[in-house]
This record gives C-alpha cells, structure tokens and sequence, in this order.
C-alpha cells in the first residue's frame, strides 16, 4: 500500500473516532494493522475479554513471529487458565490447556508439565511460584504492565504504538478544501452554496439575473481555512458539528497544553494520538453561528456566542415559570447592566438552630423555601426557611454493613462518627445525594414534609467523599462523585451500578462540576494539588490539565445561564482566588478583588441570577458583580459569622443561608425574598389551601392532658409549601384544650393542693449535653457514683462520657444544669466500643454496669462482654461471646470482682471476673432477663424478666420466690409483697422507664409520648408531671421521647434523659421551687394498694 493510502486510512480512523464509531475504529486498526491501539488493549485485558485480546492481537503479530510474541500470547492464556482453575470450572481449564497452551509444549515441555499439574491441586497457590498470586483483578494488572513492555520491545510493533500528528478533523478540512476549490470553477458562484453531496463534483446553478459576488468581496474566496471547516460550508453543508465533537469549552483549554501531560491522556482517545501530542488531537473545530457565516468562530468568546440552558435541569423543570411559587412581584426586571448592593439578599430574616456545625446546605430547586443542610455529625435536615421549621431529620447510620468491605466494616467498628461534606438535591429536586466523610454516599428520595426514604447506599471511595454532584450524560440521571483515592466515579443514579472511573489526579479530588455544552457531557474536577482536569463519560482520560490560581483547593460553578465559568479556592498559605475562566482559551479571564490573604479553611463561594458572586470571607458575606473586578458590598449579617462561612443562594437568588459559629444558619433575603416568606407565612394558616392528603397524624395526647399536640403539615402536595403550626412557646400551637383535673376532688380541696405541672421551659432548668459524636439512640445511662459525670451507651455501641469540670461556676464538680460538661475523651481519642460479632446493635439490647469506684464499666451490645478502663477508655478484656447474649449487669455491691450477667436465654449467670468463671447459674424465667438489682442490706438479688416475673434470690442459697408484675409497683424484699402500684391513664402511652430518685422518696416515670412523671415513693401518688415542650424545643416532624432516665447519686431532684435522637438531657427543676412539687396530702385518698385505671381523668382515682 502506498503511503498516501496509508495516510489516508490514519484520516479515516481519526474521522470515525470523532464519530464515535468505536467498533469501526478498532476493526480498521487491526484490519489495516497500522496502528495498535494500546489503550483499547488495556480495557479490553483488564475486562478480561481473552477472545477479543487475541482477535485484535492477530492483526499485528502471531504466536510464533518472535520470542515477544509468544511471551505475549503465553501470559494472555496462563492468565485465562489461571482464572478457570480459581473459579473451580476445571473442565474450562482443560478446554484452554489442550486448545490454547498445548502450543507451548514444543517450545518448553517442563513448564506445560507442571501447568497441567496444577490441575492436580486443591488450589493452584499451592505451588511456590503462584503463592502469590492474588484476586483476579490484581493478577490482570500485574500482567498487563508485563504485557506492555513486551510490546513496547516487540519489533513488530515499532512505529504502530503511536498516531501521526495531525490537525483536528483533518478529513473534514480537505472535503472542504476541496469544495472550495469546486465552488471556485463555478460560472455563477453563489455567495451561500448549498452543498447537498459529495457524490458528484460542486457546481452552483444559475442565480436567475442574479450577479455573482465579486472575489473582492466573496467570503468563499478566502485561503485556505482553519482546521475545523469552511465557514460557509460549514455553516451549510454537508458537515455539520457533530454531537462527538468535544465541546468549544473543552477544545480551548488544550490550547496550550502542559508540556508534559499526564500519563492517562498519553494515548488519546481510543488510542488516536502521539502520546505528546494529546492536545492536537482533543481540540475540536468550533461552530460557526448561522448567523454570521463569515465569522471566525474559532476566535470568538465561546461563552458570549449562544445562551445555554442550566445544566441537567429536565425540560418540564427548567421550562418552569420564573418563580416557581405562585407570587408574583411587578417590576422584576433581569437586563439590567449594572446592579447595586440592594439587589442583594442581606437582610436577616431568620435564624435557624442547627445543633451541629453545618458543612454543606442546599435550597430545593423547585420549592425554594426548602433548604437541605448537612453537619460535622453527620446529620440532614430538611427546613422550611418561610416557618423556620425543621420538617425532616435523619442521623448517619449505615443501612447494611455487611454489604461493605471489610476494611470499612472494622472501620465503623472502631469509629462510628462521620461529616458530612456535601448535600446536593437532583435537578428535579425528587432525590437528594449525601457524600459522607467515610467512604459513603447516600441518595434519598424525597417525598414532601419529613417523608424521606433511602435509595441507594454507596461505598464510593477509599477515605473521605469530598464532593457529589448529579448529571445527566446520555439522558441518564448519574451521580458524580470524588475523593480521598484521587479518583472521579459515576454511578447510575437509579440502580446503584458504578458506569465510569476516571483516575490521573495525584492528589486527593476536592471537587467536581459537570456540565454540558453543544450536547457534549463532561466533568471538571479540582484537586488539593491545585489540579484542574477535565473529563468526557469514555473512560479514555483526562482532557485537559491545568493549575488553579496559587496551586489552591478550588470549587468551580457556571452562571445559571451556563455561558459563564467561574472558580474559587484557597492554598495552603491562606490565600484565596475568586477568577473567570476564558473557556475558549484555558485562561482566567478575570480575577476578582476582595478577598482575604489568610483565609482561614477553603473559602466557598456562589453565583446567581447570572449577575452575581458571593463568597464566605473575614466573618463576613462578600458580594461582587460579575462584570466587575471590584467588591461590590458586604455583609456580616448582623454578626456570628465563622471565619469562612459555608453559603448559599436559593435558585432565584432571593434568600441566601449562611452557617453561623454557634452551629446554626442565618437565612438573608432581599425585599423579593422578604415578600415570598411572608406570603408562605401567611398562607401557613389558611386551612382552605391545604389539601387533606398534606395533614400528618397528630400525636397521642401526653399523659398528663395535652397543652402540647401539634398537627405537622407535609408540602408535598400543596402549591405553597405551608409552615407547620409552631408550638405552645410562640404561639396558639393548642388545637386541642384538653384541660388537667383532678378527679374525685372538690374545687375547696384542689386550691389546698394542686398537681404541679411544668409545659414551658421556664419552668424548670434544662440542658442537653453537647456532642461532637455521631448521635445515635440512647439506649444506656448512668450517673458516675461520684455525681460528676454521665456515661451514655449508644445503639450503636459506642459509650459516651460527659465530665462537669469544678470552676468558679460550679465549685463542687457536680453535674448541672447550669454549666455544661465536656465531651471527654482521653488523648488517644479511642472510643468505648462494645464488640457487636454478627449482630445488628439496632437489634440487640444493650446493658452495662458501673462499679463502685467508676474505675470500670462492664458493657455489652449484642456480643461479648468488654470490661473498660474509664480513665483509658482502653479494653481491659472481653469473654462470654454470644449466644447467649448478655440483656442485664449488675455489679455485687461488696466485690467488684462478681457480677450479675442476664442473659436473652433466660437465664442468669453469677460471673467471678478476677479468675474468669462462672460460679453460679441461676434458672427462673422464662423469657429474657430485663434488670437486675443487688440489694445492700438484705443479701439478695431481685431478677426481672420479659415474662412479667420478679424473682429475688439469696445471695447465699440462691433461693428463688416469683410474683408476676404489672405496670409501675414497690415490693418489699426479700418477700416480694407488693405494697403499692399505680396505673398509668391509657393516654398515657407505654412506660419506656422508671428509677427511684437517689433518696428513694421519688420515682421518675417516662413515656413513650416524651412526658415525664414525678411520683411520692411512699404513696405512689402522682405530685409533678412534666410536659416534653418543657425540655425539648418544638419540633412536630420528630418524634423523639426518653428511653432511659437516670437520677444523680446525691441530688434527688435532678435526673437525666437519654432521648430517640441521640441526646441527653439534663432536667432540674426551678431555682425558685428546688423540687418537683408536693406530695398530696393523705386526706386526698391516699390509701392502699388497691389500683383502678385513671382513664379519664388526668389523674388517677384517689387510693
């Protein structure tokens, strides 16, 4: 073959990989066997396509052309045999034994006398030189990288490794080329020639009297144009840009390409480039505008030629008015040139009380009011900014543990706490994505109100998820992740299905932005190195490689319009860069002032409306106009601002959150932003506007009457959303006025006493106890003998210990309302995580035991029993491993060596710790042991079970009574006579727990519905109830109710509350009152222990 039609079929793979036939292209490659498509080769190895590997292999070389082909071939079949014999399919492995490797025996008999002796072997590994050979997708890699260098040295292959340089779409240049030269013949050359073949030669018809244009003034008349196409013909003929073209954006940041780029883009795409001259190839012809066929479109701002549409959006969602709430606002205009500060959202309008420092938040890009905010524990929530309403909540928890590897298993472990670093909702806000701190991605689905349901749990990357972002490449909805491991995922944002894996970064990815222009998809990424790259949905590399301004970690954003690119970041010194790019060139076209030198974390930033930047800098909101250098305006939003504050503009830039340094968000609007949350705010109580389906079940009344019952309000299927009713402490949140009475009492005797009832927080002392650490279900709690510190046991296994510090403050170290306690940990920053085996800690019952000293702590959550140090948080050891599993500890009282162990098979086993054996097994119940309680005085031990039984045994005989139990009753040990039991009302709710206080004069009651009850030990009478909306803030999307209440070991008026959500809460009551109420004096009918229902009435029948 000549070297012209050499040439030509290199024209011709270039013009079909720009047309993306892929097979084609690979089909001409080892047809022609001018060019080994080394990347090609790589997939198809690594995927482990061997049928395929040797088809293409045979267009350049044979088995026995040279000692490198047959080493080539050989590696391919030992690999393919190795991996029939791993997957036990013997009979395949003798397939490719006798057809594939018996060639080899004519060249070395030794070595195919010991690989058919592997067939002999329980498993291959078992021969020394195959030890270490590990999972097949290792083993493909470490012969790949063998491969490519007998290939490299294979004569055969010498000058096809790499593709001649050439211009981009250099066929389509002389097609065009050549039409010129043709319309240049023509008699009566038309000034815009309609090219309709290139079957025949060009000729123009006869104009009809028209004349033809003078070659002065003849744009065809040019010389030869740039590569990209004839402007004339390109705008009309026969090559129009074609959707595989990469788009202007792309094409121009390969301009000036690094002088070394990155090994992954070495080879091109599909392998059709030098591996240094990557850039030549990846630049794509720009379109000229209809328009203006004389332009030079290659020298043109791209970004200013066409207006694109937001990326991503679905139709019906971006063909939406322009607010998407019905409010209309006269004079709005959008074309102005200049803008002023008043454009701005800088009013504070709310504040909304995060309880965790807020790392990522997001409006809803429908209901523009809804804002999706993530924590540094790993907490998402859903607020209603018009109401200031938290209408969704879900904590971190992994969905299935088993389903991850195992590194990450022994991880979580370890250490259950995670960050959230990005929230982000779906273009058509149906799906929100969660990148987490610990390999993990979560996509829930959204269902208006607090209806959030999971969708898919990721294991995305190795360490930290840094970044998500949702696109939409080949109309699929994907979700685009980054990482820790330097690498860029996508995945099939309905099934889960991981689709591409981009890897070149050399550093931890930061972020990525995806976006589309000209139907071309593709992905920019940052990384901490100050990389930018910049990636297409083919798996074939990184198309482009620059550095950010000052080497910093950068964000990148488009304008809404999708025309203007914008970045910001900040280095390792401080210094932050807010820029423009220039897409067409790779360049940054602006550089904005204003910005601090030394920033403290990565500055973020935003754009909106197409006409503004903000940025989260020096305590404070920065404003620009993006077609000015210069700051425009500022705002500390009336103060409390962190350093760099995270910051966000809902989709038509009339509010703006802003986190705050006391863990919560600052909403900042402009007048439009004022109107629409107060027209919200106003619709929020027209009931005619909400639809039946949108009301939620209310609560069950508390047990002690309802001053509290809310009804919550969804906004999924309402025009507006609609605020939920906020609670008693604001407003008229009482829609039932259910009133306390005291039954069987006159007016007269009600005025001598009167239940005490606290339902506002000013009448009691409250506190909840900071945490930094995952929150999980309290489902443990204890006060520290000593009275100055609380220990909590999470479902999830992990013990948390508050410790009150003595000060000027609280001059005894006690535990207090007053001042709050720090979250200890000791300098190792290990966790007290109790062993969980094979179970689910969700459905294990946890318990544990302090001994007298608060020295240790015996725990347990579903699997061994551990013994930890509290001053080390150090394991001192671990025995008894399930089944059975420990459901109750208790220590004795006199030896901290023995213990008290229930057990979920009923029985009870008398454990000497110091020579690790059981002394005693004691058999009563039934069912499982639910508490155990070591008397002081009497020698004996009172066992309760799930069978509703009591049995106490004598510490020295083992003596065993039983008594079955109802409901809150004293017994008298050691005969068990019940003295005195009092029935909750059926409103009440279930009992979740009930302790004495540390005198034994009260005993404290929770429910179910979150009230609490105070009772007279001696009388059982009810004297205090305490109503949830008095310690917990108004909240009617979350249920959260006590599970365990704990008493101060010297102070009986205080206790704690272990609570749903994962906190604890201290309650004291009132400086001025120092009690919970007064005990009904005894003529109130107080008498025995008799006991009826106390349904209807708010207390129970006098006794």
């Amino acid at each position: 073959m000549s070297s012209l039609s050499r040439e030509l079929v290199f024209l011709i793979l270039q013009f079909l990989d720009e047309e993306k036939f892929k097979d084609t292209v690979h089909r001409l490659e080892q047809e022609s066997g001018f060019f080994f498509n080394l990347r090609y080769f790589e997939e198809m190895v690594t995927n482990g396509e061997w049928d395929e590997v040797e088809k293409y292999l045979s267009g350049f070389t044979k088995v026995d052309d040279n000692r490198y082909s047959m080493k080539i071939f050989f590696e391919i079949r030992k690999q393919k045999y190795l991996e029939a014999l791993d997957k036990r399919d013997r009979t395949k492995a003798v397939e490719i034994l006798v057809k594939d490797l018996k060639v080899f025996s004519a060249f070395n008999e030794e070595l195919f006398k010991e690989i058919t002796h592997l067939l002999t072997l329980e498993n291959f590994r078992e021969n020394e030189q195959l030890s270490k050979y590990g999972d097949t997708k290792s083993a493909r890699g470490i012969m790949l990288a063998e491969l490519k260098k007998l290939i490299e040295a294979n004569p055969l292959f010498r000058d096809k490794l790499q593709f001649p340089t050439l211009k981009n779409s250099r066929l389509r240049t002389l097609i065009n080329q050549s039409l010129n030269w043709q319309h240049q013949l023509c008699k009566n050359p038309r000034s815009n020639p309609d090219i309709k073949t290139l079957f025949v030669d060009h000729s123009c018809g006869q104009p009809n009297g028209a004349r033809a244009p003078s070659p002065v003034t003849n744009p065809l008349m040019s010389t030869v144009p740039k590569a990209g196409g004839f402007p004339p013909l390109g705008a009309h003929g026969p090559f129009q840009p074609t959707p595989a073209a990469l788009p202007t954006s792309l094409a121009g940041w390969m301009a000036n390409p690094t002088p070394v780029p990155h090994p992954v883009a070495s080879a091109g795409p599909l392998g059709l480039a030098a591996p240094n001259n990557a850039a030549a190839i990846l630049k794509r012809p720009r379109t000229p505008p209809t328009n203006n066929p004389a332009l030079d479109y290659q020298s043109a701002d791209s970004e200013h030629v066409l207006k694109r549409r937001p990326f991503g959006m679905a139709e019906e969602v971006n063909n939406l008015s322009v607010n998407i709430l019905p409010v209309p606002y006269a004079g709005q205009t959008h074309g102005q040139s200049s803008y002023s500060p008043d454009d701005l959202p800088k009013t504070v309008v709310m504040t909304l009380s995060q309880g965790s420092a807020v790392k990522s938040m997001d409006f809803h890009p429908v209901q523009q009011i809804l804002l999706l905010v993530g924590t540094n524990i790993g907490d998402i929530m859903v607020w209603e900014v018009g109401s200031g309403e938290r209408i969704a909540h879900k904590k971190f928890k992994v969905w299935d543990l088993s389903t991850f590897s195992m590194p990450l298993q022994a991880s979580f472990a370890n250490d259950y706490t995670v960050s959230v670093n990005r929230v982000v909702w779906s273009p058509d806000g149906a799906l929100f994505g969660v990148a987490y701190s610990k390999h993990i991605v979560h996509i829930y689905s959204y269902h208006g109100g607090d209806d959030l349901r999971n969708r898919l749990e990721i294991e995305a990357h190795v360490g930290s998820v840094n970044d998500l972002a949702f696109s939409y490449p080949n109309k699929q909805l994907c979700v685009v992740t980054c990482g820790e491991d330097s690498a860029i995922k996508v995945w099939d944002a309905v099934s889960g299905a991981k689709l591409h894996t981009f890897e070149g970064h050399e550093a931890p990815v930061y972020s990525v932005c995806p976006h589309h222009k000209e139907n071309i998809q593709f992905i920019f990424s940052t990384a901490t190195d100050g990389k930018i790259k910049a990636w297409l949905y083919d798996n074939m590399g990184s198309r482009v490689d620059y550095n950010a301004p000052g080497q910093s970690s950068t964000t990148m954003a488009y304008s809404a319009d999708g025309t203007r690119l914008f970045s910001c970041g900040t280095n390792k010194e401080g210094e932050s860069f807010l820029v423009e790019w220039n897409e067409s060139e790779g360049a940054v076209k602006r550089t904005y002032f204003g910005l601090g030198k030394r920033s403290i974390g990565v500055v973020q930033f935003d754009t909106t409306k197409n006409r503004f930047l903000a940025a989260g800098d020096e305590y404070t909101v920065k404003f620009w106009d993006m077609d000015n250098l210069n700051l425009l305006t500022s705002t500390p939003a009336d103060g409390g601002l962190p350093p760099s504050p995270c910051i966000r503009f809902n989709k038509e830039g009339t509010l703006l959150a802003v986190s705050t340094d006391d863990n919560g968000v600052k909403i900042l609007a402009k007048s439009d932003g004022v109107r629409l949350l107060r027209t919200v705010e106003n619709r929020s109580f027209d009931a005619s506007r909400v639809a039946p389906a949108a009301i939620v079940k209310a609560p069950n009344i508390g047990p002690f009457g309802s001053n509290n019952a809310t009804i919550g309000t969804t906004i999924g299927d309402r025009t507006a959303p609609v605020a939920a009713i906020v609670g008693t402490n604001n407003d008229a949140r009482s829609l039932v006025d259910v009133k306390p009475r005291i039954t069987d009492e006159s007016v007269e005797k009600s005025r001598i006493w009167k239940l005490t009832e606290i339902n506002e927080p000013s009448q009691c002392r409250t506190l909840r106890l900071p945490d930094s650490l995952t929150a999980m279900r309290v489902s443990r709690l204890i006060y520290t003998n000593s009275g100055v510190a609380i220990l909590a046991l999470a479902s999830n296994a992990v013990h948390k210990l508050w410790k009150w510090q003595r000060n000027d403050r609280n001059s005894t170290g006690k535990a207090t309302t007053s001042v709050a306690p720090q979250l200890w940990q000791p300098s190792s920053g290990i966790l007290m995580t109790n062993d969980i085996s094979d179970t689910n800690p969700e459905d294990a019952v946890p318990c544990f035991a302090l001994s007298k000293n608060d020295s240790y702590v015996m725990s347990a959550s579903g699997g061994k029993i551990s013994l930890f140090n509290m001053m080390t948080f150090k394991t001192m050891t671990t025995f008894m491993p399930p089944p059975p599993a420990a459901t109750f500890l208790a220590f004795h009282p006199q030896d901290n060596n023995i213990i008290a162990i229930g057990m979920d098979d009923s029985s009870i086993q008398i454990y000497n710790v110091r020579v690790d054996e059981v002394k005693t097994k004691l058999k009563g119940h039934q069912k499982r042991i639910t508490g155990l309680a070591f008397s002081h005085t009497l020698n004996v031990l009172v066992s309760s079970g799930a069978d509703s039984q009591l049995c106490v045994w004598s510490t020295d005989g083992w003596e065993k009574q039983t008594i079955h139990e109802t409901q809150i009753a004293i017994y008298e040990a050691p005969k068990l006579e019940c003295l005195k039991q009092w029935v909750p009302r059926e409103v009440s709710g279930p009992i979740t727990h009930a302790t004495y206080s540390c005198d034994s004069q009260l005993i404290y009651v929770s429910f179910e519905d979150g009230g609490v009850g105070v009772l007279t030990a001696s009388t059982l009478r009810l004297r205090c109830r305490i109503s949830p909306a008095a310690y917990l803030p108004p909240n009617p999307s979350l249920r959260v109710y006590p599970l365990v209440i704990a008493t101060h070991p010297s102070d009986p008026n205080q206790f704690a509350l272990g609570l749903t959500d994962g906190g604890v809460q201290i309650v004291e009551p009132s400086e001025s009152e120092g009690k919970w109420g007064t005990s009904p004096p005894a003529e109130n009918g107080a008498a025995g222990p008799s006991t009826t229902s106390g349904a209807t009435g708010s207390e129970p029948p006098q006794r």
